[in-house]
């Protein structure tokens, strides 16, 4: 196989790969998931529902989702959101399994998890996922 065909394999490829990464990025998935406590998040669950978000310093997508969750769980008086530094907190990083940031996690108010977004997520999607809680 020659050099030109192998890169524009290769290329061709990686931007497949690239597209399927932007498009599930942001997504908010439902997930029965771990059972997380209010002790590992360091503050006490909403009456209904808890958004966790783990985020770092040097994200800046990190900044916009926190800006835009907050948001719509300030409309919402029995949801609670939290913020937490994902560096700083590496067992729970670790016992969630939290690849990348922004991760939001949505638990239920006993902290079991609901659904979970990699990346920040849109709006629409945040009301939509908080709905169904």
């Amino acid at each position: 196989m020659n050099s030109p065909l192998l890169l524009l394999i290769l290329l061709a490829l990686a931007t497949g790969i690239g597209y399927r990464m932007k498009a599930t990025q942001g997504r908010i998935k439902r997930k029965a998931g771990l059972q997380i406590s209010a002790a590992e998040i360091r503050t006490s669950f909403g009456a209904r529902a808890t958004v966790i978000q783990f985020s770092t310093t040097f994200c800046s997508s990190c900044r916009a989702a926190k800006v835009l969750i907050s948001d719509v769980v300030s409309k919402q008086s029995d949801i609670k959101y939290v913020e937490i530094d994902a560096e700083s907190n590496l067992e729970l990083v670790r016992k969630l399994d939290i690849r990348s940031t922004p991760t939001t996690i949505f638990v239920d108010k006993k902290g079991f998890e609901i659904a979970r977004a990699i990346g920040a997520p849109k709006r629409d999607q945040i009301t939509a996922a908080i709905n169904r809680l």
